[in-house]
């Protein structure tokens, strides 16, 4: 059974109607207070639970966890920037406290899951801890998929069809790869904020509640440590395969700034003996002799011509365009 508060869900236990689940979405100091009276419990405000050390963020003391996790749930096209907010827990034997400034994409399944059969307070708060798992896991998952693509993309065909025929799309589609791929960085960064608390809190909750916790909360427990420990490893390889994508692009990008500055020195190189000759025999003098040659007209011509073909010979010998 549920009931609801001004910004609190309850779940009470069906035989005694005792609380055992309090869910309070942004509450305000006034809400904490009240909670706070009706629990007897410490529950901390935000700016508490935005700490970020790690005493702060894990607190156990006379039987009660006081716990803080960053989250961040990613907002979809159109919703705005992504922000991390603290997901705070206050957890006894009887009874678990959840306090959060966000809305939690994975929150409808946890209360679904909660309903399914009689629970205690320490295994809700595994099933919140294992949907938090499987949601960093999940945005992991959709992070590699976007790697792979930009990896195809820069590569692959694509970018090699598009050096060759428009040197300016291949410019744009690098630029809007590094946006993409600091992007991927920003929202893994995230990820491996929580990942991180949760690597401490895990095996924290295990060795403190060993006394009064069941059984098979303390296997799940263990194995949630598991899953977080392989889900941080592989967070580090994504971090370096995100690192590879961007010194990949950049080093694109400065072949490509190479290239541009490649052929404007040809051609700035191939046109200095031209313009040398011109000039030379544009000074109209009087005892210049090939001003009065009747074959000096195209001489001339056909020596500034040879003069701008012999160094892009030259360039094309030395494998330069």
């Amino acid at each position: 059974m549920r009931q609801r508060g001004e910004s609190r869900l309850i779940t009470v236990y069906p035989q005694t109607g005792k609380p055992l689940w309090v869910d309070l979405h942004d509450p305000g100091p006034e809400e904490i207070a009240r909670a706070c009276d009706d629990y007897g419990l410490e529950i901390p405000p935000r700016a508490q639970l935005e700490e970020i050390e790690f005493s702060s963020r894990l607190q156990y003391e006379d039987g009660v966890f006081t716990i803080s996790v960053p989250v961040t749930p990613h907002k979809k096209p159109g919703e705005g920037e992504d922000e991390t907010s603290p997901l705070g827990f206050v957890l006894t034997r009887d009874i678990l406290v959840t306090v959060r400034f966000t809305h939690l994409h994975t929150f409808k399944a946890i209360v679904d899951r909660v309903k399914r059969r009689p629970r205690s307070a320490p295994d809700i708060f595994m099933v919140i801890i294992e949907a938090m798992i499987d949601y960093s896991a999940d945005r992991l998952e959709e992070l590699r998929g976007e790697a792979l693509t930009i990896s195809r993309r820069i590569f692959h065909q694509e970018m090699r069809t598009l050096q060759s025929q428009n040197v300016g799309h291949a410019s744009r589609m690098l630029r809007d790869t590094l946006v993409e791929i600091g992007d991927m960085g920003e929202r893994l960064s995230y990820i491996r904020d929580t990942l991180l608390v949760l690597q401490r809190a895990v095996p924290f909750v295990a060795e403190h509640g060993d006394g009064w916790m069941e059984a098979a909360v303390k296997a799940r427990l263990k194995m949630a440590g598991a899953d977080v420990q392989s889900l941080n490893d592989y967070e580090v390889h994504l971090t370096d395969k995100i690192q590879f994508l961007l010194d990949a692009a950049l080093g694109f990008i400065s072949t490509e700034q190479s290239d541009l500055f490649k052929v404007m020195t040809i051609w700035s190189v191939v046109g200095i003996p031209p313009v040398l000759l011109a000039g030379i025999w544009g000074m109209n003098f009087h005892l210049m002799p090939e001003l009065s040659l009747p074959w000096g007209y195209p001489v001339a011509l056909a020596s500034i011509a040879i003069s701008g073909i012999l160094p892009l010979a030259w360039f094309k010998s030395r494998g330069w365009w």
